[in-house]
């Protein structure tokens, strides 16, 4: 198994030099390297997104550390609210939760506009590391904070870690069969269920928050471990594995006429190449955009405000449940690629739409009587956001030549952490907006 980890890292290492051509493998792999990359691309997507979705959950607990001083632990696990706007109908931090979104998304997104320019010059496993290493000092770095600004900077570093390894990540899956691309989204669902659930569970359970960051500091091992250990060295194959019917249906983004090369290519593509390749991405850059942007704002403007006073659930507990449902339906629908595949993203952009627009009309008017209501309307919305994700990068898997898959993947990250950002500006002066009025 280290023997093939090791040629696995000699090929990555060197994806921007010329190879001597080889010739084609059978299109079969044997059952148990097929079975260790997919376990390996799932674990990995577990891990990456991991530290992203705790520091999401733990957002307001970050935030009330300002209405807790003196307190180590950041705030009791379950803390009695305290109004920062007494004269208010929502019970409102000083500061947003997309304060922590912002801090959680836009280093990611500087490291994805960066990546189709030039982090392919970076050979793969230092960037693992580095993304192993980022995501532990977030965790420490967090847990013990005695002020915000520390624990942002805590949560800066997850977002380097999450970043960082997505683009690694997604553009590594131009080596593998196309069925990788379904069990990494699959993980990364997983991710942000187990992340959700365990930090609602451990905190619901009386353990502190910081101690609760502490107990997950064995995720960033587990990262390294999958990458370095688990998956096989890729071998040059058709990466599609889709059977005969699919193959014929396929319908490349970019036409050529020329024999598709090897994937790791795709970095030799001169700039109009790429622009070329990336104006085909358009149809489902923007559609995913959307879709992360009105979910984000949902999640990281809205969440907070819908704060009903009639359940048995706090205020802290009631945002733990919000991100915990939402978690669950990307879960679940990152997962379902298998039995429900959707061509026409931009249907789920507008479903997306709609559920912010209904949201937002009930923190201004309240006229949804229960939590139980929210709750499946956030579930709801969990499955719109993870349907968009793993069906974008399965079509664009499917209708790109090998020469462009790389590139492609890569270049598409940025969509989901473009719409994010754009969610969190938008959400900070509505907080402040909606906090202030009587």
């Amino acid at each position: 198994m280290g023997c093939c980890a090791g040629s696995r890292r000699h090929l990555s290492d060197s994806e921007g030099e010329e190879a001597a051509p080889e010739p084609r493998a059978p299109l079969s792999e044997p059952q148990d390297a097929l079975w260790k990359n997919a376990m390996g691309f799932w674990i990995l997507g577990l891990c990456n997104n991991f530290s992203y979705v705790v520091m999401l959950s733990a957002a307001h607990d970050i935030l009330r550390h300002e209405r807790a001083s003196g307190n180590q632990s950041h705030v009791d696990p379950d803390p009695t609210a305290i109004p920062h706007n007494s004269s208010s109908r929502f019970d409102c931090n000083s500061v947003s939760t997309a304060a922590v979104l912002l801090a959680d998304i836009l280093p990611t997104l500087i490291i994805k506009l960066l990546a189709p320019l030039g982090l392919h010059l970076l050979p793969y496993s230092p960037r693992v590391l580095i993304s192993g290493v980022c995501s532990a000092g977030s965790f420490i770095l967090v847990a013990f904070s005695h002020s915000m600004g520390t624990s942002l900077c805590g949560v800066v570093l997850a977002s380097i870690s999450s970043g960082l390894g997505e683009v690694t990540f997604l553009s590594l899956t131009a080596f593998y069969p196309r069925a990788v691309i379904s069990w990494w989204s699959s993980g990364t669902g997983g991710a942000g269920l187990l992340g959700a659930l365990s930090y609602l569970g451990l905190t619901q359970a009386g353990l502190s928050p910081q101690h609760t960051l502490l107990s997950m500091l064995g995720i960033p091992g587990l990262l390294l471990a999958s990458y370095f250990l688990l998956l096989t060295s890729p071998k040059p194959q058709d990466p599609g594995g889709e059977d005969e019917a699919e193959t014929t249906a396929r319908q490349p983004l970019i036409g050529t006429e020329a024999p598709e090369p090897k994937p790791g290519a795709s970095w030799n593509l001169s700039l109009q190449e790429r622009w070329t390749v990336f104006k085909g991405l358009l149809c489902y850059i923007i559609p995913l955009v959307l879709v992360y942007f009105a979910e984000y704002f949902i999640n990281q403007g809205l969440f907070e405000l819908l704060f009903f006073r009639n359940t048995s659930l706090n205020h802290a507990q009631q945002y733990r449940w919000y991100q915990m449902l939402y978690q669950a339906g990307v879960f679940v629908s990152r997962s379902s690629l298998r039995c429900c595949r959707i061509r026409f993203t931009w249907a789920l952009a507008l479903l997306q739409c709609l559920n912010l627009a209904f949201l937002l009309a009930d923190v201004l008017l309240g006229f949804l009587p229960s939590i139980y209501l929210i709750f499946l309307i956030i579930l709801y919305e969990g499955l719109l956001g993870g349907a968009a994700y793993v069906n974008t990068f399965h079509n664009i898997a499917l209708e790109t030549s090998d020469e462009h898959r790389e590139f492609a993947m890569a270049a598409t990250c940025i969509s989901d952490t473009l719409g994010i950002s754009l969610s969190g500006v938008v959400a900070l002066p509505l907080h402040d907006f909606l906090c202030h009025l009587p």
